[in-house]
């Protein structure tokens, strides 16, 4: 039965979508901002965003939409994000924030970099990478 009123009711869509044709001038879009965000800007919002963190959709998301963009995140980016993953007992989170980042830089001396510049957090936090564990 569900099946036939689902029929129905996209029928019943579709003649009136026919018939009432709204015009293009109203259904464009803006798809951009005159404001650009700042790399400043970007690490300000993302610390702040894993900041609040508190569970682990919302820190894997964080992470997903942090590592999409064009860019390598800043080491306080980093740090923040370990630190919701620890506060939230997700330590699988908190080592592929290394893996992300070894694979989103362009030279495995900028990946060493960032360990070296995370290598207080990593023993204060009790984080280590998929390396250090043998993977």
């Amino acid at each position: 039965m569900f099946g036939i009123r689902a029929v129905i009711k996209n029928a019943v869509f579709a003649r009136v979508a026919a018939t009432h044709r709204v015009p293009s001038a109203f259904v464009a879009r803006r798809f951009y901002s005159d404001h650009e965000e700042t790399y400043e800007e970007f690490t300000n919002r993302y610390v702040k965003f894993f900041e609040n963190v508190d569970e682990q959709f919302e820190l894997q998301r964080g992470l997903n939409n942090c590592f999409a963009y064009d860019l390598v995140p800043d080491v306080a980016i980093c740090e923040a994000a370990l630190r919701a993953a620890r506060r939230i007992d997700d330590y699988a989170t908190a080592v592929r924030v290394f893996e992300a980042l070894k694979i989103k830089v362009d030279k495995p001396s900028q990946y060493d970099d960032y360990l070296q510049a995370l290598k207080p957090v990593m023993d204060e936090l009790g984080v280590e990478t998929k390396e250090d564990l043998g993977f």
